[in-house]
């Protein structure tokens, strides 16, 4: 096409020099040379069954950066399969194809693999956690659990309690953070509150030595009996949704109409509850918002939300607004973990083999986390994925080879900032990798 037959003034013309749009992405790649996750990897996964095969790491670490980079699907592995300049800085010299690598998934999720592959990379999880969890010995952890969907026209797939098919796994975050530290990848018939005591210990199980979860807050799946007794046994603080059965229902109608405060754009007031299984009674927090009335429907004129606490020495409103957090330490970092690192759908036709995927993009997301906190440095820290992408990895740049040393050119403006990073890359090699699992 000629310039007069385009919208703006300039021509096409075919380069062969070495050039990648993603520069910036082999920055995020150094950051996992330097957690030596590849090695990791390669320890707790399954080696191949052939010489010919691939190390486990080489199906890997295309998928972790893909995801990091913004690729939604398998097919997406294309376009850095096809970035010549990008793989010669990353030095992805064996890179499988979208389709070998779906082979790969389903292996780890199939038959006689489906345990190793899997159990491996919930060890490679819990090492690369750990690391990440050295530096931050004071820090108090609050976890926060939830279930979410992911909608999944897969033959296999069965239907969730909201009506459609897919999966509904739990996902637990550490609330100041923002790593998992647990995950379960479910079927979609699998209720919410299915096996949440297992859960919770098995991701206090999960917390490196001299850490462990001090605090759980949770939605009203988590309301039960058990769960509250193992928080009192095990000193923990619980802000947890309350279910509105019967018993809560009369113990709101029951609360002295002085009791009520005015709190946000409604009211909340608190009285003393407990279930029949439990060791101990409990604060039941009610906070009530009024509702528009109908003269054809018979409503009340509130609608009530309740929480369940063993929180003590402050006020109901601190305790709701503590609870309230989990919005932003949970329910949002669930859509950063789903949106931003492609986890909103699934690639293959196996709830196993999707299990896998889901946990390298568990991996994905942690090690995102770290490379934010870690290596970013000020000024990053609240980054979501998105704007480092547009801001960081998708920085043009040319590579050129000087006898044996490669160059990468990019941006004057951009020298400063990949210089710094590639310093604590460095340091952070320094300190050493994740630690592989002893037992």
């Amino acid at each position: 096409m000629g310039a007069s037959q385009a919208v703006l003034p300039f021509k096409l013309a075919a380069s062969d020099e070495s050039l990648t749009a993603q520069s910036g992405l082999a920055l995020f790649g150094e950051y996992l040379r330097a957690m030596e996750v590849a090695g990791l990897i390669d320890h707790e996964l399954p080696r191949p069954g052939s010489a010919a095969g691939y190390a486990p790491s080489v199906h890997v670490l295309p998928l972790v950066l893909m995801l990091a980079g913004g690729g939604r699907t398998l097919e997406d592995l294309r376009v850095l399969r096809n970035d010549a300049g990008l793989r010669a800085l990353l030095q992805l010299d064996e890179m499988p194809s979208s389709d070998a690598t779906g082979d790969w998934l389903r292996r780890m999720g199939a038959g006689e693999s489906a345990a190793s592959g899997l159990a491996g990379l919930e060890r490679v999880n819990r090492s690369v956690f750990r690391r990440l969890m050295r530096q931050d010995t004071g820090t108090p952890c609050t976890l926060d659990i939830d279930a979410t969907q992911i909608v999944a026209e897969k033959r296999e797939a069965h239907y969730t309690y909201k009506g459609e098919k897919g999966y509904m796994p739990m996902v637990g975050h550490l609330g100041e953070l923002g790593l998992v530290v647990g995950y379960e990848f479910r079927e979609g018939n699998v209720a919410p509150a299915a096996r949440n005591l297992e859960f919770l210990q098995a991701c206090e199980a999960a917390m490196p030595e001299g850490k462990r979860i001090e605090a759980i807050r949770a939605d009203s799946a988590a309301y039960q009996a058990a769960i509250f007794n193992w928080c009192d046994a095990t000193g923990k603080v619980f802000a947890i949704g309350a279910d509105q059965d019967a018993a809560v229902k009369a113990a709101i109608a029951a609360i002295p109409k002085s009791d009520w405060k005015k709190f946000r754009d409604g009211e909340i007031a608190e009285t003393v509850h407990c279930m029949n299984q439990t060791g101990k009674a409990f604060r039941l927090i009610v906070l009530r918002r009024p509702v528009e009335q109908d003269l054809f429907e018979d409503k009340g004129p509130y609608r009530y939300h309740a929480i369940a606490s063993n929180r003590a020495d402050e006020d109901a409103a601190a305790t709701m607004q503590w609870y309230c957090k989990r919005g932003d330490a949970s329910e949002n970092r669930i859509k950063d973990l789903k949106i931003g690192f492609g986890m909103e759908s699934m690639p293959c036709g196996t709830v196993a083999a999707n299990a896998v995927f889901f946990a390298i993009g568990v991996l994905a997301y942690n090690l995102y986390l770290g490379f934010r906190r870690q290596a970013l440095g000020s000024g990053w820290e609240r980054s979501q994925v998105q704007s480092v992408r547009w801001r960081l990895f998708q920085t043009a740049g040319k590579i050129v080879r000087h006898g044996r040393q490669l160059v990468l050119k990019i941006s004057a403006a951009m020298i400063e900032v990949f210089t710094a990073i590639r310093q604590r890359c460095a340091e952070i090699m320094r300190e050493g990798g994740a630690v592989p699992e002893t037992s």
